[in-house]
């Protein structure tokens, strides 16, 4: 089997999967508990948060828990929305978000939000011209993705930052690092409002993370427990131990594990290169774990089957999507064509050499048979 689809999600690595398992067994009781067992689930509770704070090097009261990056999102942006739209209701959204973001703006857009949409350039970096046109003074959010997840691209956060407080010193900076967090080195503290996920960084499925500067307020979406939380409910412990290990993991030696993505990026751009009619979508400023192509010539729902039969597992654009025209090469190059026919290769550093080889082969074979078809 070659798995080049870890954009999507990730394998739980064997170490994290131990950890959740001992937990479940061994730390059953509530955390909220005042007895000793709940004492002790909560002991672990105070560890798992101290080294999550100490790895994103924030307060471990500036971040809740969460059951992945789309209900952090909304917690995010609804909350920071319902809070300040005293001070205006204009919401700015880069055209490179992952799906749960434009609902979001749908709904707010139902509550009487205006949402502005920024452009990107033909390499996927966020129009600063037109960002600083669309941030006014009743601005009060703009959302930018720190990595976009159809094709890699990566936003310079530090600079948006810079531009929009020019423009309204007020306005709160959101960004989805669900494709950033254990890839590249990211700043966490460029930015107000923050979300991740668990699963994306070789942890379990139902965990993620938003982290909210302490100078912001956020208006709870959920209640059930003492005013103020954002999340109620039982602490799910062992998903939170789980993704503590899965962070740290994942962050260690982050720079030896993106330079053996880079050759692996590399080598494929290389191979495609030789055939004229494939478009190669990934710019410069792409991260070299995401790359995205077009077929032109081929739907990638039948390429994508057809590698399939030989296990080899791509997709099309974000698994969000489910095969509809990636939004984010159509916002880059403006081609319908292009942007209906993208095949997203997504890369790890527990990709083997050896896949690599067997994905180009598995590639060439099928490109040729379906490129004949007419």
């Amino acid at each position: 089997m070659v798995y080049l689809d870890y954009s999507a999600t990730t394998p739980v690595l064997p170490e994290v999967l131990d950890s959740y398992n001992k937990v479940t067994e061994e730390y059953f009781g509530n955390p909220n508990s005042l007895h000793s067992m709940g004492i002790k689930s909560h002991e672990l509770l105070e560890s798992a948060n101290k080294q999550v704070a100490e790895l994103l090097n924030i307060k471990e009261s500036e971040f809740v828990y969460t059951s992945g990056a789309t209900q952090a999102n909304n917690m995010a942006i609804i909350g920071a929305s319902l809070t300040y739209c005293r001070y205006g209701k204009r919401i700015v959204i880069s055209k490179m978000e992952h799906p749960s973001i434009y609902g979001i703006a749908k709904y707010l857009e139902k509550l009487g939000f205006t949402i502005d949409y920024v452009n990107v350039t033909s390499e996927g970096v966020i129009d600063f011209d037109d960002l600083k046109k669309k941030v006014t003074k009743d601005t009060i959010l703009v959302s930018v993705c720190a990595v976009n997840s159809e094709t890699g691209a990566r936003q310079p956060l530090k600079t948006v930052r810079q531009v929009i407080r020019k423009n309204n010193e007020n306005c709160i900076l959101h960004s989805d690092m669900t494709q950033a967090i254990g890839k590249v080195n990211i700043n966490i503290n460029d930015v107000d409002l923050a979300t991740m996920s668990g699963h994306k960084i070789y942890g379990p499925k139902g965990i993620g993370l938003l982290y909210k500067n302490r100078n912001l307020v956020l208006t709870p979406l959920l209640f059930g427990a003492e005013e103020g939380d954002l999340n109620p409910g039982t602490p799910p412990l062992p998903l939170i131990v789980a993704f503590s290990k899965s962070l740290r993991l994942a962050l260690k030696d982050l720079n030896k594990k993106e330079e053996v993505v880079r050759k692996y990026n590399e080598t494929i751009i290389s191979h495609l290169s030789e055939y004229p009619k494939i478009k190669i979508n990934s710019s410069k400023y792409c991260i070299p774990h995401i790359l995205n192509i077009s077929l032109m010539d081929i739907k990638p729902e039948t390429f994508i089957h057809a590698l399939e039969t030989d296990e080899v597992y791509v997709s099309s654009n974000t698994a969000c999507s489910k095969g509809k025209k990636s939004e984010s090469v159509m916002n880059m190059y403006n081609d319908s064509k292009r942007a209906e026919t993208t095949i997203r290769i997504s890369l790890s550093y527990m990709t083997l050499p050896s896949e690599i080889s067997d994905f180009l082969s598995s590639f060439d074979k099928h490109y040729k048979e379906l490129s004949t078809l007419k």
